[in-house]
């Protein structure tokens, strides 16, 4: 579904972030979840560069995006707002008890048990890049991100998604391994570069992606 600024759900997101973030802020993740489900929704642009709007922290104690409005209802942490929309839409959350089950169990286990490890490596190589204890510590987060990714490889193995069709924790798990777009780490396992490609095929995030890009192009200067 397109953008439409006049739907009931209303998103936040960045008007513009550096070059390296962009596709990677997680209100794509969202984003993506609206799409596969045919939802549309608003977005509500933020200045990455200002301080955030006294009552944004009322949807956002934090002051991060995404937040979530519908209404009166509020929410925040993409997690958790992927999760609600999945429990409107059998696009992505099984109605089945089991199998919504294993879903939201992947979808923690991008979040919990892959995320925190992959999440090392930018921080090293683009907020520390020339730090000498970040280049000291690189090549023990490189192993961990490996032992990670070989243990995800096995899970998968030949199977198109992590359980027998695509659910949330596909979602957040591709979402997840793009943090690694650029780092050949994802492409010593076949399996899982295939998987991550297979997400990012998909009609729904293609669309997403470009809506969040759409809005960065929208401004027309960058802070020195």
């Amino acid at each position: 579904m397109p953008v439409d600024p006049k739907a009931d759900i209303c998103v936040s997101a960045f008007a513009w972030v550096p070059d390296f973030a962009r596709g990677q802020v997680r209100d794509l993740r969202v984003r993506w979840a609206l799409e596969e489900a045919g939802i549309p929704y608003a977005v509500r642009k933020l200045d990455a560069m200002a301080e955030r709007p006294a009552d944004y922290f009322e949807e956002q104690p934090f002051g991060q995006v995404p937040s979530y409005r519908e209404g009166d209802f509020t929410m925040f942490e993409s997690g958790a707002i992927v999760l609600h929309i999945g429990s409107r839409s059998e696009a992505l959350l099984p109605a089945d008890p089991e199998a919504r089950a294993r879903a939201t169990t992947w979808l923690l286990a991008a979040l919990n048990s892959m995320e925190p490890h992959i999440q090392q490596l930018p921080t090293i190589d683009i907020f520390n890049a020339g730090q000498e204890w970040a280049a000291q510590r690189r090549p023990a987060v490189v192993e961990m991100i490996r032992g990670r990714l070989k243990r995800l490889s096995d899970a998968l193995g030949d199977r198109e998604w992590l359980e027998d069709r695509f659910t949330v924790g596909d979602l957040m798990m591709v979402s997840v391994l793009r943090i690694l777009d650029g780092s050949g780490l994802v492409e010593e396992f076949p399996n899982l570069a295939a998987y991550r490609d297979r997400g990012t095929a998909r009609p729904a995030f293609r669309r997403a992606l470009a809506a969040q890009l759409a809005d960065f192009e929208e401004r027309k200067t960058e802070p020195a």
